[in-house]
């Protein structure tokens, strides 16, 4: 679906090339490097508001739990994770926003694709593997306890809790990992189409 939308861009795109000046053609490109990047844009956006809910939400549970101390341990632990992943998506859009186009397209847009093949690449993006267990974890417990309206250990003690998190946890995570696999696949689908971009503003410039 993805690649089949942006193959129609080209299309479009293609159609109106030998038609334009010099000009207006950067204009044409211009357009189609900001709906491209719009797409980044969009997930880190979903990514950030996603993750100040849950602290929100995390603030709100732990104020009405404070005699809970391990309770308070796993929001906090949870927020923690939240609060990271906050900052790096604003640094992220930062990174890919950074105000108007004040220098010619193909400089900004090599910068951005510096950087995207960097976060695509880099090891350090393996790391939701290991993350996505965890955070899966302690944000099912918060829930549970929370609305259990009983002490964590209290919680965990109960059979019908370990068995909803024994059954539970399996169909979570394998929904988790297919959702970050589709979102990474989007990201390597667009910037690759930005690369292809970039060499075809050479061409032209």
């Amino acid at each position: 679906m993805e690649n089949n939308e942006l193959q129609k861009i080209w299309k479009s795109a293609d159609t109106e090339i030998n038609q334009k000046s010099k000009e207006e053609l950067n204009l044409l490109l211009t357009s189609v490097t900001r709906h491209t990047v719009n797409k980044f844009l969009i997930i880190i956006g979903v990514g950030i508001i996603s993750g100040l809910g849950l602290i929100i939400y995390l603030i709100i549970t732990s104020l009405n739990r404070q005699d809970d101390a391990i309770y308070l341990i796993n929001n906090t632990a949870l927020g923690i994770i939240a609060s990271i992943s906050i900052v790096s998506g604003f640094m992220s859009w930062h990174k890919l926003q950074d105000g108007k186009f004040d220098q010619p397209l193909r400089n900004w847009l090599e910068v951005r694709i510096d950087f995207l093949s960097r976060s695509v690449s880099r090891k350090c993006n393996k790391l939701y593997i290991f993350l996505i267990p965890v955070v899966y974890v302690l944000t099912v417990l918060s829930i549970h306890v929370y609305f259990e309206n009983k002490p964590f250990i209290e919680v965990l003690t109960t059979k019908e809790s370990i068995m909803g998190l024994i059954v539970g946890t399996p169909v979570g995570l394998i929904v988790s990992y297919i959702v970050i696999r589709k979102i990474r696949k989007h990201h390597l689908i667009n910037l690759e189409f930005l690369k292809d971009l970039y060499n075809r503003l050479g061409s032209v410039s």
